[in-house]
């Protein structure tokens, strides 16, 4: 299973301050996953990717000759609203390429991801994150029933623009076009010039990503019993999907009685390496994975909001664990969480899932100690929205 990292935030940061420098920053978890328990294949080692909005136009000096007169003015760039991706095959911890990236390179909403395969060759084309135009998607977790069926009556059910954009064999960027495809159906065109510029907005790409799994869940509910029996038909489906404003993820399985992979997050108003990482420092510079950070509060508000297969950092009163079948939306730095009503929700805030499943998976579900609390599980039973802020 993948690890992945979210960061959005009023100000651009530094990707090291994110994948290279904390402690247990992407990078670290890509070799050293402490809630990953697949002893079979302990490390997040078939590629990785990172995927970032510039946080403005890029400006050129250009030179004019007017007459006699020689005159210098600056320009605009148009970068345009797509997100720069960078992936490759080679394991996180071993690419320098990433450590000169990262060091030089700042932006106000990043998508980092880690692979461990499950579906799909090593293969650059396999490395989340996925984009289409300003959208981009990253997946943690398997789709159950794949090879049972479950892969050929997804891909003859999407559009035919999305089939041909395919260009991996993962069942996560399957599921990607299969996401375009239902906005589409929701009478949004994903490459439609204004939306990508000017954003499709958080509910339109809820509501999408709830469709995405619906149909997901049809999908497999439509296969025959008898070829259900044949293999695992369970989901573990953290989607994480983003415009360049609002990001939407999820924390899901399909399943009443078992537990999710794990999913946390994070705000504040600054995230802040620590005194005591000085001693971590080399001719200047911070040293890889020596970094001490810690997220901050100085308000209530929230400039700054971390999502994360697993904490970056060992301050666990800093993370809030995401609840299981429930969407997570960041949306102007607020964070809402809404349950995902359908067949597999628990209504009984008290209920225990089972861990079983997750560890069999090579996944664990452990609470951080600032866990939702149950008035936050109240509210999602009236089907409303809840805005969590981490005391």
């Amino acid at each position: 299973m993948c690890r992945f990292l979210i960061y959005s935030g009023h100000q651009p940061i530094l990707l090291s301050h994110l994948i290279t420098n904390p402690t247990h920053s992407i990078l670290t978890q890509s070799y050293d996953s402490r809630l990953r328990l697949d002893h079979r294949r302990p490390h997040n080692g078939d590629g990785f990717g990172v995927g970032y909005y510039t946080a403005g136009p890029a400006r050129q000096r250009r030179s004019h000759n007017d007459d006699d007169h020689h005159t210098s003015k600056e320009e605009d760039i148009d970068l345009g609203p797509e997100p720069c991706i960078f992936t490759s095959t080679i394991p996180a911890w071993n690419c320098r390429n990433l450590e000169r990236l990262a060091s030089k390179t700042v932006s106000p909403l990043v998508f980092a991801h880690v692979r461990a395969s499950t579906e799909g060759a090593l293969a650059d084309s396999n490395c989340h994150p996925f984009s289409r135009g300003a959208l981009m998607w990253m997946h943690n977790g398997g789709i159950g029933g794949w090879k049972l069926g479950v892969k050929r009556r997804l891909v003859s059910d999407v559009g035919d623009r999305w089939f041909e954009a395919v260009g991996g064999s993962t069942d996560s960027e399957w599921a990607f076009a299969l996401f375009l495809d239902s906005l589409e159906r929701l009478g949004v065109d994903a490459d439609d010039e204004v939306r990508q510029r000017d954003g499709f907005g958080h509910v339109v790409l809820r509501k999408a990503m709830l469709k995405t799994i619906e149909r997901i869940n049809g999908y497999i509910a439509a296969l025959p019993a008898e070829t259900r029996e044949q293999g695992d038909v369970r989901c573990l489906l953290n989607f994480a999907v983003t415009d360049g404003k609002s990001v939407v993820c999820t924390r899901y399985v399909s399943s009443r009685t078992d537990e999710a992979a794990s999913l946390f997050f994070s705000s504040g108003t600054s995230w802040k390496m620590q005194p005591c990482s000085e001693t971590g420092k080399s001719a200047g510079k911070t040293q890889l994975g020596t970094g001490e950070y810690k997220m901050e509060r100085r308000d209530r508000g929230a400039d700054i909001v971390l999502v994360a297969s697993e904490p970056l950092t060992f301050e666990r009163d800093n993370w809030v664990t995401v609840p299981t079948n429930s969407v997570l939306t960041i949306h102007n730095q607020t964070v809402l969480i809404h349950p995902i009503l359908d067949q597999y929700y628990n209504h009984v805030p008290s209920f225990s899932r089972s861990r079983g499943f997750a560890i069999a998976q090579g996944q664990t579900a452990e609470d951080g100690k600032a866990a939702i609390t149950r008035e936050n599980s109240a509210a999602a039973l009236n089907g409303t929205a809840k805005e969590v802020a981490v005391a």
